[in-house]
């Protein structure tokens, strides 16, 4: 589906692999702007030698002065900045509450909420001056719904669903959309290797965990990442001016998360 975003200057943090990187794709084949960056020095080097037309730096988000640099590369590179997408984030430890090491638990706010108010705030003033920009932020079902073993990723996504809220709010005035999407479990090797890992800290088996991840799914699949990009693409586009302030789900109605 072609979407009216050609010539739209689009940041996507950890924009070189997995849903970032079809994202990125998905982006530049709609003759957009894309700007990327990842903390994966060989995953950037390997999506730039594919994607030529797309710039981008290597960048750990939850470092706050190098998330500064990143975004000044990014709008001088492309000349502007109208679309942020703050995609990048950290499965975090699996364990008990009681078993969580507290740097554990640093990280994982660090990397998942903590860097999306890094990139906005040297964001924002691009966007603002571009005029008609949008902010999207990637939380997680298990934001909304919770899951057990894994306290660190849902606080920190449901932080994001807060944050995104508070920005819709603030942000309206100066013509800046801002929500947050919400995927279920999404095809690729991080859900692969987050169900892998869920099982063993857990004593469960790898097909029982794998039916857990699915259960209430009303469609019985993994959500594919291309169904995520989709939807960020039409709130880029004029069509999805009107949506801001939203958590949107995007995870084949997924009802628990045992």
């Amino acid at each position: 589906m072609r979407y009216d975003i050609a010539d739209r200057k689009v940041l996507i943090t950890a924009g070189a692999d997995g849903i970032g990187g079809v994202m990125a794709r998905d982006f530049l084949e709609q003759d957009a702007c894309v700007f990327v960056c990842d903390v994966s020095e060989e995953a950037l080097t390997r999506f730039l030698a594919d994607h030529p037309k797309a710039s981008g730096t290597v960048c750990d988000v939850a470092d706050e002065p190098a998330v500064g640099e990143m975004v000044a590369a990014a709008f001088e590179s492309m000349g502007g900045l109208d679309v942020l997408i703050n995609n990048a984030g950290i499965a975090g430890p699996i364990a008990p509450l009681v078993d969580i090491d507290p740097d554990d638990w640093r990280r994982t706010i660090e990397v998942d909420l903590n860097s999306m108010f890094y990139t906005c705030r040297h964001a924002i003033p691009h966007i603002e001056a571009a005029g008609n920009g949008v902010i999207v932020n990637l939380a997680s079902i298990v934001g909304h719904i919770g899951a057990a073993e894994r306290s660190p990723y849902a606080a920190a996504k449901a932080g994001v669903i807060g944050f995104s809220r508070a920005l819709a709010v603030e942000l309206g005035p100066k013509d800046i959309c801002v929500n947050a999407i919400l995927p279920g479990s999404v095809d690729g090797a991080r859900i692969r290797s987050t169900i892998e890992r869920h099982a063993a800290a857990t004593g469960t088996g790898l097909n029982q965990m794998t039916e857990q991840y699915f259960a209430g799914n009303l469609l019985g699949r993994l959500v594919q990442p291309e169904e995520v990009a989709g939807m960020i693409l039409y709130l880029c586009s004029p069509a999805g001016r009107a949506i801001t302030g939203q958590a949107i789900r995007v995870d084949a109605d997924h009802q628990t998360m045992k």
